[in-house]
């Protein structure tokens, strides 16, 4: 498989004979600032090793342009060694010195070294991102997670900015208008790892210092930096709160010193993810930089992801994954400890498992129903493989999993194997089996069939209460069955709930046992009377979907709301985890079509109101809204949208002035306002004719309220210009974007649609965007047009631009919201006719298609 897609085969037969022994990297952006200036100067030197002395080679480039390949002192011709993707290295010997200089590209599109201009001050700031394989976009190099050695960065930029790498600098050089940052080495670390950050960027530093168990001083040099245009809103003192929160338990339950000296964290615009684990040199999104009053949920959002990509230090980035198969090995990790640290380490934010439970495990149970559904452990074929599966099960799936193994096996035993397992591949690369043969060891259980069941099958099991009574009402018998193959042993707790004198459902008894096979009782339920409420599951111990029996179902329907919160350490109030798993249950019905869908929105209409947890809150508002997009009859879309505007509107009237919740109705009253008098509250908000008692209208909520109006037809591109210079940010133009692309006319999608499939000059954030507003639920009749185009588009897409931008075009232009039989067909006509396309672009069809017929079925549900 030749060219940009390297395949596992290629990959294991290269690590059989090569061994790499150092990097040394020189990047020149002296001229980056220069927009006339598409490249920049990249000299690589490898030191390596080879097992078969004689053999044929390659390393990996992505560049328009090499200048020179020299290989143990004898210059290669160019034109027969590069061809555009891999760098030919013929007759390698024993030992290999490897030079190639090239003029590689800035990328607009988040992938190699990303160029961004600040609109604000014209500033240009520069930074990495190469997760799984775009290092080769800036510096030749053997592509692939095992072959690890250590990197020495060297980076000539203007002389007004500073550079940022996994290691400290050892020296700054002046040279005229430019200076060369010269850094140490790092320890060995896998090509995709590495990063460099460049620019005029705000920093502040601190520093965290520990005693360690040898009696020994670790002192961890820490920044944080984000553009000078948002250093107003930079909120460092939190994040580096929570940075040494993270680092004192990691330190405490790792056992294993932070072993990449400095600790940076650089928030850089046009992100394309959440955050990068590379040591030393942690990139964010900037939108973590709130520059506008955000809620709670938004803060523990931040600080999950601050102790996520932290865990990486040691899951990942110390002990790395052999091939992509075992992406899980750090990323289903990290994604547990986010949420573990967040509590464990004594943050601030005490809902962690609740917003688990409510968000990270949605997204997993809508992936792993997929039919491209894959194991924890996949199947990784090659590099566009390895691209897709940083999805939901790699994530929160492998997540919940490791919650249920460490209530299988006892935190202690966990951590202690995780320790030995750092102890043992410090540095190096590993597999399952390296990991089962640690935990096996400290915990005492033989994992192999664990790691059978849940870690190298897919799908999701069902699980349901059987409850049998006798003419008195006592509870002859409690059984919990299991559905979907394959069958998985689980650990839960089963919850039992009745009213107590307020009304309130509160837990009065639980029963915590091992479900094996299709059907087990409860034991020591039998006599008691039976409760209004079984709740399967409880404390959300396994990864599951969740059913009711028909008794307590129908007590959600009265009292969902009535579940009780609970009492925190302080003796405070803390939201309900039952109350959260619930509603996570009662989604679940309706996207599976066994709840209609007015039924789950007459759920949110009369409780999503009382719900005490903002990121619930959120969550309802955004599962809402998908309801009444696409699984709600389109008979009643109209009725059933009316009375979810009445529903915000009342909601962001009661709520507490000034208060998250107050926030969070606002939004979805933008979200949802559809009737001229819900429009003309949203535009009096704007101008300052309207107000409502501590709803601080603030330019992120401006944004919201204005695309609100556009898609409606209630703004004119003018008023959007006249908001975008009031916010003449990049965020604001993103935002304009996406308002003028939500015009409801047809000039404005061909423009949308133009923008992004005839043209590739725009960047990542502003493509995303005009997709945002392009494709909108209500204006299906004004999108219908496209969607034979689309079809007839996507493998030229595929083949011709970038995978980021492919995978968002695919993925955002498929005519979701034309839920009909007929898109259906046309997507079927498609996947029969293009049998050989990349599997890759397949998969994303497949799984678009998927959601589309789980719409359809929704839709027949609700109009029964």
């Amino acid at each position: 498989m030749p060219g940009k897609n390297l395949s596992r085969e290629e990959a294991r037969d290269r690590a059989a004979i090569i061994r790499v022994e150092s990097y040394r990297v020189h990047l020149d952006v002296s001229a980056a600032a220069d927009p006339g200036r598409p490249t920049f100067r990249s000299t690589t030197r490898i030191s390596f090793d080879c097992a078969e002395p004689g053999a044929t080679g390659f390393a990996d480039l992505l560049a328009p342009e090499v200048v020179s390949v020299e290989l143990n002192g004898i210059a290669l011709d160019v034109a027969e060694v590069f061809d555009g993707a891999r760098v030919t290295l013929p007759v390698l010997a024993a030992h290999n010195r490897l030079t190639v200089v090239a003029e590689c590209a800035y990328s607009r599109t988040g992938e190699g070294l990303h160029r961004f201009v600040d609109p604000v001050d014209g500033e240009t700031y520069l930074y990495t991102h190469y997760e799984p394989a775009d290092a080769r976009r800036v510096f030749a190099n053997f592509e692939q997670p095992d072959l690890k050695a250590p990197f020495t960065f060297t980076v000539t930029a203007p002389a007004a900015w500073d550079v940022y790498a996994n290691a400290v600098h050892e020296r700054i050089t002046e040279e005229g208008a430019a200076r060369t940052w010269e850094f140490a080495p790092t320890r060995p670390i896998s090509t995709y790892l590495t990063a460099v950050v460049a620019g005029p960027y705000h920093v502040v530093r601190d520093h965290y210092t520990r005693e360690l168990p040898d009696g020994t001083l670790l002192e961890i040099p820490l920044a944080a930096t984000c553009r000078r245009s948002l250093a107003p809103h930079f909120d460092a003192d939190e994040i580096l709160t929570v940075t040494k929160q993270g680092l004192d338990y990691f330190h405490q339950e790792f056992d294993y010193p932070y072993p990449f000296g400095k600790y940076d964290q650089c928030f850089v615009p046009e992100y394309n993810i959440g955050a990068m684990e590379n040591p030393g040199c942690v990139t964010f999104r900037e939108e973590f930089v709130f520059r506008s009053k955000v809620t709670e949920a938004a803060y523990e959002s931040r600080a999950n992801v601050i102790l996520h990509e932290m865990a990486h230090m040691w899951f990942g980035d110390l002990v790395t994954m052999k091939w992509w198969d075992d992406l899980w090995l750090k990323e289903s990790f990290a994604d547990f400890m986010g949420s573990y640290a967040q509590i464990a380490a004594g943050t601030e934010y005490r809902s962690a498992w609740i917003t688990f439970a409510n968000r990270r495990k949605a997204w997993a149970y809508r992936q792993d129903q997929f039919p491209t559904t894959h194991p924890i452990t996949a199947d990784i074929r090659d590099l566009e493989d390895a691209k897709l599966n940083f999805d939901g099960i790699t994530y929160a799936k492998g997540a919940s999993v490791l919650k249920q193994l460490v209530a299988y096996v006892g935190p202690e035993a966990f951590f202690e194997g995780a320790r030995a397992y750092f102890r043992k591949h410090a540095f190096g690369n590993t597999v399952l089996e390296d990991l089962l043969d640690a935990l096996e060891e400290t915990g005492g259980r033989d994992l192999r069939a664990w790691a059978a069941a849940w870690l190298q099958t897919s799908g999701v099991n069902t699980l349901t209460p059987e409850v049998t009574c006798d003419a008195e009402g006592r509870i002859t018998e409690l059984a919990v069955r299991q559905d979907g193959a394959p069958l998985r042993p689980h650990r839960i707790a089963v919850g039992l709930y009745d009213r107590g004198a307020d009304g309130a459902l509160v837990r009065t008894d639980r029963y915590e046992l091992d479900v094996a096979g299709e059907r087990t009782v409860v034991a020591g339920a039998a006599g008691r009377e039976l409760p209004a409420l079984v709740l399967v599951n409880d404390d959300d111990l396994t990864y599951c979907k969740v059913r009711f029996d028909e008794h307590s179902l129908e007590t959600l329907r009265t009292g969902l709301g009535d579940l009780a919160d609970g009492t925190g350490p302080d003796g405070g109030s803390t939201p309900s985890l039952a109350r959260a798993l619930a509603w996570s249950a009662v989604w679940n019905l309706t996207r599976d079509g066994l709840m209609p869908t007015r039924d789950y929105l007459d759920l949110v209409l009369r409780f999503a109101g009382r719900e005490s947890d903002v990121g619930v809150l959120q969550s309802l508002h955004q599962q809402a809204a998908t309801a009444l997009a696409v699984y709600a009859d389109p008979a009643h879309r109209a009725e059933y949208g009316a009375a979810l505007a009445e529903c915000a509107l009342r909601e962001l009237s009661q709520a507490a002035p000034g208060s998250d919740h107050q926030l969070a109705w606002a939004r979805f009253l933008a979200d949802t306002a559809e009737r001229a008098d819900h429009l003309r509250l949203l535009r009096g908000l704007l101008d300052g004719t309207g107000r409502i008692d501590g709803l601080d209208v603030d330019q992120e909520l401006r944004w919201s309220f204005w695309l609100a109006l556009a898609a409606h037809g209630a703004a004119t591109a003018e008023e959007l210009a006249a908001e975008l210079a009031r916010d003449h940010t990049a965020s604001g133009r993103r935002q304009q974007t996406q308002c003028l692309a939500a015009l409801p006319v047809p000039d404005a999608k061909a423009a949308a649609w133009a923008a992004v499939v005839d043209s590739d000059e725009l960047p990542n954030a502003l493509v995303e965007a005009q997709i945002a507003g392009f494709n909108r639920a209500g204006q299906r009749e004004l999108t219908a047009p496209y969607a034979a185009p689309y079809f007839e588009l996507l493998e030229s897409v595929w083949a011709e631009r970038s995978i980021e931008i492919a995978m968002r075009i695919v993925g955002g232009f498929f005519p979701r919201y034309q839920t009909t039989p007929r898109t259906l067909a046309a997507t079927d006509a498609w996947l029969d006719a293009h049998p050989d396309a990349a599997p890759a672009l397949r998969r994303l069809v497949l799984e678009c298609r998927d959601d589309l017929a789980r719409a359809l079925r929704a839709q027949e549900c609700d109009a029964r």
